[in-house]
């Protein structure tokens, strides 16, 4: 499915189609395997014969076909076809430009089902990604750098878990809902997260998958406009994403922050970024992605690196910890620690980090104690963990990034 002028049309409406036709079904894995083919069949028709008047009454029928035609095909779907015509006429098909009155808008209770705690986070991705979002199993395989067959078993069993689980197709009940909600959160970050700075092989981003992250943040908040969280994820991403284009360089290399020309920052997705996070924050209750997102503006409005306004930044960091602790946390503290007080006082921070099992073989310490090291002018130590670090990364323009810088601190750059 390559993209065209019709993606985002489609994209919005597949989540909503896969909806409607799961809750008139019962059978979430035959919708989105229906909606799937209603999809490629938009992509082949659209452009040669118009957008229909009524896009997404085309898409039900034509999946509600599909649907059909699987009904009559197996045994067990003409079972479910016989149920089927026993129930009343909510589950009749709509002609094709005609919207059905009793249909809503089910892409949220999908969303939650998507991002369902009994699914790994690798699957409720890639669910999330396939069903939510409308990629083809193809993109989301070569976002994540995986072989499609490996990336359909791993959706095809994401279904099946929730099939033969028999979660229910709707909202969960009020008191699970923050918990569940605070999954679709984390998800859609993990999605944004590896879109922005891309873990491993050679791009150091992959900007279809940033994009389409802030797309479903997006469409969460037309959904849930009055939850601060979900307003403080998206603002997060939109004030990150903002520096996306200043952080590689010409040849692909990485940029960090302190260098970036923030004339290439967009300042639209600034301004949005920081209205959201501005009208979230009074209205409470703060969480974790509300405090990021202000740490990211304070970031965002410093006119240059040496005017940022770290005091607030270290304080900012000390909310977060209280609302959300965990090493990654606590080696930004260590940063901005360093950047008040001096590179002293982060170093000793990082001494309490070395035995945590959850940094242990990775290159974040390492890196981050080789840029304090340099810092305090320590040059031949901020090499070795450089050096370090870069062993350790799978990323290629991350790796280059670090073996440079020690190269440069031993003359050999």
């Amino acid at each position: 499915m390559s993209p065209t002028a019709h993606d985002g049309l489609l994209r919005t409406l597949a989540p909503q189609v896969v909806g409607l036709l799961t809750r008139r079904w019962g059978d979430f894995d035959a919708a989105e395997d229906a909606v799937q083919e209603a999809l490629i069949a938009a992509f082949a028709q659209w452009p040669e014969q118009g957008v229909p008047d009524n896009p997404r009454g085309w898409l039900i029928q034509v999946a509600s076909r599909r649907m059909t035609e699987q009904v009559r095909g197996e045994q067990a779907r003409r079972r479910r076809e016989d149920r089927v015509a026993r129930e009343d006429d909510r589950r009749t098909a709509p002609p094709a430009d005609a919207e059905d009155p009793a249909a809503r808008d089910d892409t949220l209770t999908l969303l939650f089902l998507c991002c369902h705690p009994a699914l790994t986070r690798a699957s409720a991705v890639a669910l999330t990604l396939r069903s939510v979002g409308g990629l083809t199993t193809g993109e989301i395989a070569r976002a994540f750098l995986v072989p499609e067959t490996t990336m359909g078993q791993r959706i095809s069993r994401a279904k099946q878990r929730i099939t033969s689980s028999g979660l229910p197709f709707a909202l969960p009940e009020p008191g699970e809902r923050a918990a569940r909600l605070t999954e679709v959160l984390d998800v859609l970050y993990l999605v944004f997260n590896e879109g922005y700075a891309t873990g491993a092989g050679t791009e150091l981003q992959r900007v279809e998958l940033a994009r389409e992250a802030i797309r479903l943040a997006r469409e969460l908040h037309r959904l849930l406009p009055e939850d601060s969280e979900v307003a403080g994820l998206l603002a997060l991403m939109l004030l990150t994403d903002a520096r996306s284009a200043a952080r590689t360089g010409p040849d692909g290399e990485l940029v960090p922050l302190a260098e970036q020309d923030r004339g290439r920052w967009d300042a639209a997705r600034i301004a949005e970024g920081i209205a959201l996070v501005t009208a979230a924050l009074p209205r409470g209750p703060v969480g974790p992605y509300q405090v990021q997102a202000a740490i990211a503006a304070v970031h965002d409005e410093a006119p240059s690196a040496e005017e940022t306004d770290w005091p607030q930044i270290l304080a900012l960091y000390g909310v977060l910890g209280r609302l959300s602790a965990g090493p990654l946390v606590a080696l930004n503290r260590a940063v901005a620690l360093a950047m008040v007080h001096g590179p002293d006082a982060g170093l000793a921070a990082l001494d309490a980090l070395a035995g945590d099992p959850r940094l242990a073989g990775g290159h974040r310490l390492a890196a981050v104690r080789a840029h304090l090291l340099e810092r305090a002018g320590q040059c031949e130590a901020a090499a070795v963990q450089y050096r370090t670090a870069a062993a350790r990364t799978a990323s290629l323009p991350e790796r280059h990034y670090l073996a440079l810088r020690a190269a440069r601190l031993t003359g050999g750059g």
